[in-house]
């Protein structure tokens, strides 16, 4: 099913949840942004990516949501996970929720599909900002690459996960970006909004850099020592290339990002 197909989730409003890329990069036309979190799921980076963060050949990795029921029954490195799945939900304005839909319908292609689940405000977050509910939740359409969708890639070792994270890029950037930029995006919600699976991979693909950069420089140091005036430039740009972890515009592919597979 689209999105286009689905009708509105609470009487006329339509709102959004991101667990992923969405925290930090925003779909088009919203005009409420509130933090918060879902139950019954894990945040696992057990989803490739071949048309954003890797290729068809060499597919990245990024984040899906799996049934915290069926995560059970799995054997998993990272044997435990938090009860609340932090992120972010966004309403979208009335008047722009079929063109929302379409533009997320185009960005969710690659092995993501439509659910809804109820989300439930942060509980700093101002009642002004929410919908009538006596339940205290806003039902929220959310896009989730289930375990028998072709790109979902199931339990890995951590250490052989954060190593191919490391290698991964495609069209909209290297895969270790998204992963340190969900890593960032998720502390800057709450005290609480942390994801133990989230920050042991980044812990660990910042050690595979280091690792990986230590051997670029040692090899630019021999070669200054065998011949100090032909250092080749292109080593000296892959050294600059690796070095730098920051965020960084790389193409107007990158403003088409899937929901949850961004950078």
């Amino acid at each position: 099913m689209s999105a286009t197909d689905c009708p509105l989730p609470d009487e006329g409003e339509f709102w959004l949840f991101g667990y992923g890329s969405l925290i930090w990069k925003p779909p088009p036309h919203f005009d409420r942004r509130i933090p918060g979190w879902v139950t019954g799921y894990v945040r696992r980076f057990w989803q490739a990516s071949q048309d954003h963060r890797g290729t068809p050949e060499a597919p990245g990795r990024v984040v899906t949501l799996i049934s915290r029921s069926y995560w059970e029954q799995l054997t998993d490195h990272h044997d435990s996970a938090p009860d609340k799945v932090w992120g972010v939900a966004y309403r979208i304005i009335p008047e722009r929720v079929a063109e929302v839909k379409e533009y997320l319908d185009i960005r969710e292609i690659n092995g993501y599909t439509i659910h809804y689940t109820p989300f439930h405000p942060a509980p700093d977050v101002d009642a002004s900002l929410l919908p009538g509910t006596s339940e205290g939740h806003i039902k929220t359409l959310v896009y989730i690459g289930t375990p028998d969708n072709e790109q979902f890639v199931g339990p890995q070792d951590p250490q052989e996960l954060a190593e191919h994270i490391y290698r991964s890029e495609g069209p909209s950037g290297l895969n270790r970006d998204y992963l340190w930029g969900l890593e960032k995006a998720l502390d800057l919600l709450s005290s609480e909004s942390g994801d133990e699976h989230v920050t042991d991979l980044s812990n660990r693909v910042r050690a595979v850099a280091v690792r990986e950069e230590g051997k670029i420089q040692a090899d630019i140091e021999i070669l200054r020592a065998q011949s100090p005036v032909n250092v080749s430039p292109g080593l000296e740009s892959l050294h600059h290339h690796h070095h730098h972890h920051g965020f960084h515009k790389v193409s107007s592919v990158d403003e088409q990002e899937e929901t949850e597979k961004a950078s």
